[in-house]
């Protein structure tokens, strides 16, 4: 039976301009199930606090972006602080404003009268916790306490101030430090430093700023990843750009500083040229925002007035008025603060946003409505209901500017190459009707596509909180939805849920194959599209928020079906799998981080006695014989071992220590995870289970098909 069109299938409506409210859409939920509400983006009730949202910030209900400026230093004031005076600093705050900048970075501890008038003239504070830091410090129990004081108390002074948004514990520790401490202990400190913080101001961001020569720590309580870099080559940048967005994962990607001198480096018209291109490559390349260094030349340190750089967007001198004199950077960085984030000047094409579903009522009404919120001059969206017996279709009533196309059961593969039929636009977006899209994700997906010559675009998926401890232990076991990279640009695979391709691209490999109604239509495109010379490239900041499996069961059913897709997917592609039919990857596993169990130590490239600007860390992937150890192959020898113990009775033993060896993986695995969000006692233990069980459940079913 052919596709039934539904609702608007001979006039096609455009879809709702950003931010307009359609009767029936986002500001109403039909009771639809327990995640009919979707993660609606929560406002907390301190709704004047910046706070994380996926891989970005978010300001009460709409995104915030980081446009700001670092300020001072400067010579002590009548006060003694290291501040202009107080008239002075409200015509600096004024000229911020005039820039459009929403946030400074200072260095030392503000009184509270600075951070009312940054609260009053709508500027947030980004705030640098200083303290000494010597060869031994991690060793030095007077320096280490020296450290736990002053953040304790910068965050009991400022942290619960609404202008603060983010704190940062250290800045920039030296690497010849770093190497003498190790980098194990270096970031347990500050995991233990930004605990402290947290603990005096739970509702402020907290981090640390790195720069690119120790960019191998990798704390893991932080809110963001934050990093001063200066590079001026654009190409050269927007690669490091890249880079440091693979290193930050699903964190937000800050930029702490960058910045050019006009007395050393280069003039003032250059410096506007520089800044004007690379602070676009930073919206770009999807950061959350930058910190121009600096607001002014005028700037002290370690008891000197510095006279021999000029970083600055403004001079050093004031006018009549009190009000410093702009350079030429000033105007340029104030048109791309207007525009930001989307700064790009290129011309981006319709875009045909293809959502399938079967039976996904429980879903379809927060997905649809987050498409709503997009930000993109020109797309359509175009449900394909594959057959669904729920209430479906009753919820997509109230999105009548939906291309709703309705047909019978016919599979996932079927219904993703109906809607690549119907699309209109000249790229096609696909994604699941259990995902939110951010309001940015259609343009950071099309812009990655202009920009390179991929046919190809992903982003990441990442878990929205549902406020379930099963639902957190889902999410830290193997399995998952995920993309996989060669290297910071190219993914050799990108997950169904937030994936991008031009639409001749599409067509040219006749779309997907009918044969995987559940999974495995997305790994066999795009290996089809590779095998003809074509490449995917992946867009870090095109995020959707993909709702896991929040039950052991639907876990383990998930996992079923990716094996009976592996089984047939083998058949299609025998050269991406082993002898025993799983799957191998050339590139890298997003997430094997923190997923899997590693033998043996990461290995950090130095330089030369320490001294590479560089330094870059090959991490060891997760052991190829620990998962050997704990595969169905591995159950199978044991039972086999076993029938041969019968005859032999010493072989019993064998075959005892073969059962128990995954199980002893497995608690290693519960125990190397890191923490849940939300914590129960059973947490790990379910985690281990699930590491247990998914091989078993996964090469069962690849077994039971072929």
């Amino acid at each position: 039976m052919p596709p039934t069109l539904v609702g608007s299938n001979t006039t096609q409506l455009a879809p709702p301009p950003p931010g307009s409210k359609i009767p029936g859409g986002a500001g109403s939920r039909a009771a639809a199930g327990p995640r009919a509400e979707g993660r609606q983006r929560k406002v907390e009730a301190v709704t004047d606090r910046v706070r994380r949202d996926g891989k970005f910030f978010r300001l009460g209900d709409g995104k915030f972006y980081v446009k700001g400026v670092t300020y001072g230093p400067f010579a002590p004031n009548v006060e003694g602080l290291f501040l202009p005076e107080r008239e002075q600093v409200r015509k600096d705050f004024e000229q911020m404003a005039e820039l459009g900048a929403n946030c400074l970075r200072i260095y030392h501890l503000p009184p509270k009268w600075f951070l009312d008038l940054a609260q009053e003239m709508g500027l947030k504070i980004f705030l640098d916790v200083s303290w000494p830091k010597n060869l031994a410090f991690v060793g030095d129990p007077e320096v280490t306490e020296q450290a736990r004081s002053a953040v304790r108390e910068c965050a009991r002074e400022c942290g619960n101030h609404p202008a603060v948004f983010a704190i940062s514990v250290v800045n920039e520790i030296p690497p010849d430090i770093v190497r003498f401490s190790t980098r194990e202990k270096i970031e347990q400190f500050i995991d233990e430093l930004v605990a402290i913080g947290k603990s005096e101001a739970p509702n402020c961001l907290f981090t640390f700023a790195n720069f690119p020569t120790t960019e191998y720590l990798r704390p893991r309580s932080i809110d963001f990843v934050c990093f001063n870099v200066y590079l001026h080559d654009e190409k050269t940048f927007r690669n490091y750009l890249a880079r440091l967005q693979m290193i930050a994962g699903e964190l937000p990607l800050m930029l702490g500083e960058y910045g050019i001198d006009t007395l050393r480096e280069y003039s003032p018209e250059k410096q506007a040229e520089i800044l004007d291109r690379q602070i676009r490559a930073i919206y770009d390349e999807g950061a959350v925002g930058v910190f121009v260094f600096s607001f002014t030349d005028d700037w002290f340190t370690h008891g000197w007035q510095i006279e021999d750089w000029a970083f600055g967007l403004t001079q050093r001198g004031r006018d009549e008025a009190g009000y410093r004199t702009p350079k030429p950077a000033f105007a340029a960085i104030k048109n791309i603060f207007q525009r930001a984030p989307q700064v790009a000047d290129v011309k981006l094409p319709k875009v045909s946003v293809v959502v399938c579903s079967y039976n996904g009522a429980s879903t379809v009404e927060s997905c649809l409505a987050s498409m709503e919120r997009i930000r993109y001059p020109d797309f359509e969206v175009i449900f394909v209901d594959d057959g669904s017996t729920d209430g479906t279709q009753e919820i997509l009533k109230k999105f009548p500017w939906v291309r709703n196309i309705r047909q019978k059961n016919m599979g996932l593969s079927h219904a993703r190459n109906v809607g690549m039929n119907a699309a209109e636009g000249e790229i096609t977006v696909y994604t699941d009707s259990d995902c939110e899209a951010d309001e940015d994700w259609l343009y950071f997906i099309a812009l990655g596509l202009v920009r390179s010559g991929h046919v190809g675009m992903g982003g990441p998926n990442l878990i929205p909180d549902e406020g379930s401890w099963v639902a957190d232990c889902v999410g830290l076991s193997p399995g998952g939805p995920t993309h996989v990279m060669v290297d910071d640009r190219t993914a050799e695979h990108v997950p169904g849920c937030n994936m991008a391709f031009y639409t001749w691209a599409l067509k040219q490999v006749n779309g997907f194959d009918p044969q995987y109604r559940k999974a495995g239509d997305d790994v066999d495109v795009i290996w089809r599209l590779q095998d003809l010379g074509y490449s995917i490239g992946f867009a870090p900041a095109a995020q959707v928020w993909h709702y896991r499996r929040n039950t052991v069961k639907a876990y383990l059913k998930q996992q079923r079906g990716y094996g009976e897709a592996e089984a047939l997917l083998k058949y299609k592609h025998p050269e991406h799998f082993n002898t025993l039919g799983a799957s191998h990857w050339r590139g890298k596993i997003y997430g094997a981080d923190d997923v899997g169990i590693k033998m043996g130590h990461d290995v950090i490239y130095h330089g030369l006695f320490g001294t590479g600007l560089f330094q870059s860390i090959y991490r060891r992937p997760a052991s190829l014989l620990v998962m050997m150890m704990m595969s169905i192959e591995w159950h199978l020898l044991a039972g086999f071992v076993t029938v041969l113990g019968l005859a032999f009775t010493p072989l019993l033993w064998v075959a005892l220590a073969m059962f128990l060896t995954p199980m002893f993986w497995s608690a290693v695995a519960g125990a190397q995870a890191p923490q849940p969000r939300h914590r129960h006692w059973l947490s790990r233990p379910l985690i281990a289970w699930l590491h247990y069980r998914q091989p078993i459940v996964r090469g069962w079913a690849r077994y039971s098909v072929r």
